[in-house]
């Protein structure tokens, strides 16, 4: 007789084991997914809001730097006429028809917008194109060459016409190029802008002295009462504290009208000095609106900026550090320079770097205490901004500033070191 024999085997205990390996390993990237969307969750507002009203306002802004939608917008006529034309002679007289069909038919805000955008272009081009906007339904003269010719001799010009053909591309760096006393030829070649308008490089290297400047007066100023306030019990050191913050708690307008007070010809420093006989009080020291004002005022503002960043590096910095430098037989000074120097150099990198980017962009303190010669950037953006509307030059000076100050930063981190500015 056969007998069936069922033998069952029991799983070994090395396979249990990587099957509860695998299941834990499971469960794990399910906890470590739920907890990545539970973060994402949490910082998506933020992110969404710094994205609508910081990044997004930024780089709309830098695209008008490049952007010239509104010319051929409004002579698309003129732009698909004048494309195959050499700049040489006059253009043909399909040219002329296109370019008075084109403002016959713009209404007239849209006129004196393309009237100022070709007045960035050459001086006087506002007026031509208004004045023959105005003039060409009673122009006299059987075609539209001879209309307007009767309106203005300059449209005989073949330079008018070849100033209308470069402002007439959708996407011009007309502004970079202006932001940098740059400026395109008849020829199109790139050169050195000769007018009166070519300031911005000389204004540029006056922002980056002035910051360059009060950064280094402040570290020069902040580094000792950083090291003071670090060495001081912890009362004594708080309050030195609350008066390095003090300022914080004043609006900046408000501290930068005080040091107009303080500095002007019979403010607090001069009728002081001519009380002590230092100075003849029929002639006191000029501090007001030149750059002496603008380096003590930006100080002023700026210092805590550099003393927090050092006393928090100085304040991790163990004493005993010192004290064993001494024990193996180095001088006080040089313990100091050999051993505490070196190790509070994240702090100063920071508050370097910190008190330069803030100093960039300022525009209150120099257009208050300053003089016409010591304006910053910022105020020639402010200006194109917010007086004049030529928000392409506003860009194109803040794409440059932006780019100058991206170059800065990647030289510095790669000589400094990003692992230098942890501070703490």
């Amino acid at each position: 007789m056969a007998t069936n024999l069922s033998v069952s085997v029991a799983p070994s205990p090395l396979a249990s084991e990587v099957e509860d390996r695998g299941a834990l390993k499971a469960r794990l990237r399910r906890v470590q997914r739920v907890g990545k969307l539970k973060a994402v969750s949490l910082i998506a507002p933020l992110f969404v809001f710094l994205l609508v009203v910081f990044v997004a306002p930024i780089a709309i802004l830098l695209t008008r730097g490049v952007d010239n939608h509104e010319v051929p917008a409004v002579l698309s006529k003129t732009a698909a006429a004048i494309a195959g034309w050499d700049g040489k002679e006059l253009p043909s007289e399909s040219v002329y028809a296109a370019f008075v069909a084109d403002l016959e038919a713009a209404p007239r805000s849209t006129v004196a917008e393309l009237a100022k955008r070709l007045n960035y272009y050459q001086s006087g081009l506002r007026s031509l194109v208004l004045k023959t906007a105005r003039s060409t339904a009673t122009a006299e003269g059987a075609s539209p060459k001879a209309r307007l010719l009767s309106i203005d001799e300059r449209w005989g010009d073949p330079a008018t016409w070849r100033i209308i053909q470069r402002a007439l591309p959708a996407y011009t760096d007309f502004y970079l190029l202006a932001s940098l006393d740059l400026r395109r030829d008849a020829q199109g070649h790139i050169g050195v802008a000769k007018d009166e308008s070519a300031i911005y490089v000389e204004v540029i290297a006056r922002t980056f002295y002035i910051s360059i400047a009060v950064t280094l007066i402040c570290l020069v100023l902040g580094y000792p009462l950083a090291y003071l306030i670090s060495t001081q019990p912890p009362q004594r050191a708080g309050l030195l504290l609350i008066m390095v913050l003090l300022p914080f708690w004043t609006s900046l307008l408000v501290r930068t009208t005080a040091w107009v007070v303080v500095l002007q010809g019979e403010g607090v420093v001069n009728t002081f000095l001519g009380w002590l006989g230092l100075i003849d009080k029929e002639h006191p020291l000029a501090l007001i609106h030149n750059r002496v004002g603008v380096l003590i005022a930006m100080t002023h503002i700026l210092l805590p900026f550099m003393i927090l960043p050092i006393y928090s590096v100085m304040k991790s910095i163990p004493p005993s550090y010192m004290r064993a430098a001494s024990s193996l037989g180095a001088s006080p000074v040089r313990a100091f320079l050999r051993v505490y120097v070196p190790l509070s150099l994240p702090g100063v990198s920071a508050g370097c770097l910190l008190v330069f980017i803030l100093a960039l962009g300022y525009y209150i303190t120099p257009a208050l205490v300053g003089g016409p010669h010591d304006q910053m950037l910022s105020y020639f953006i402010a200006y194109f901004a917010n007086q004049v509307t030529n928000w392409g030059m506003a860009a194109g000076l803040s794409a440059i500033l932006l780019g100058l100050v991206l170059i800065l930063y990647g030289v510095y981190s790669r000589i400094v070191g990003l692992d230098r500015l942890r501070i703490g």
